[in-house]
């Protein structure tokens, strides 16, 4: 008896001191999409997260393979539909498929600020947050459309056109891909509103995705 009491003990030795080697890791997304200039906000929604691709990207960019990371972000007309009563239909996000897209892109801006063919990495830009102690760290994308982008944008933001290629419904963020701009797997998608892009107004977008490990989920 004495000698099954010692093998359970050492058992739960063995149980207790084993490494806990499995852990939870938490993606989440937010986005703001906003007039800096009048401070009118458009869009502040949480997004869905692409998590097949999302996982290939964050073991390509852990293991240095020059691939991965966000690199652009991509706007997009597909998302609603409105009827004639004004009536807004919402498409689901798309988040499964390794080939998933926006459903209708319309024009895309480079955000990652190591890029070449990032004309303005002061306002077009990736910052990573993190605080000492916290197990989550979070990944602003900041993206200005300027006055005079996208080319062929109405004057006035009052077009009755819900469809026009920068009235944009959806938004997506997307990894670097070798095979050139546009091509790179969808990271995140968000659908939302209808939002007009013309020549009178600036629209800044902050894009916040929070990766935290372990327990105790904060939220963003």
């Amino acid at each position: 008896m004495q000698n099954t009491n010692a093998q359970q003990e050492k058992k739960m030795d063995s149980k207790e001191t084993k490494p806990n080697e499995s852990s939870t890791v938490n993606i989440q997304g937010h986005i703001k999409i906003f007039d800096p200039n009048t401070k009118e906000v458009f869009i502040d929604k949480r997004n869905a997260i692409h998590y097949e691709n999302m996982s290939e990207a964050l073991a390509q960019s852990l293991a240095n393979k020059n691939l991965g990371y966000i690199y652009q972000m991509s706007f997009g007309n597909g998302g609603t539909s409105v009827d004639p009563t004004g009536v807004i239909t919402y498409l689901p996000p798309n988040s499964t498929g390794q080939n998933a897209d926006l459903y209708n892109q319309t024009y895309s801006k480079v955000v990652d600020d190591n890029s070449s063919t990032n004309t303005d990495t002061s306002r077009n830009n990736l910052t990573v947050l993190h605080t000492s102690g916290r197990v989550y760290t979070d990944i602003l994308v900041s993206c200005l459309l300027d006055y005079g982008e996208p080319t062929g944008q109405q004057a006035f933001d009052n077009s009755t056109d819900m469809d026009g290629n920068f009235v944009f419904d959806e938004l997506g963020l997307k990894a670097y891909s070798t095979s050139g701009a546009n091509q790179g797997r969808l990271l995140t998608h968000v659908i939302f509103h209808p939002v007009q892009k013309s020549l009178n107004r600036l629209i800044q977008i902050d894009y916040t995705i929070r990766i935290q490990s372990l327990t105790n989920i904060s939220e963003i």
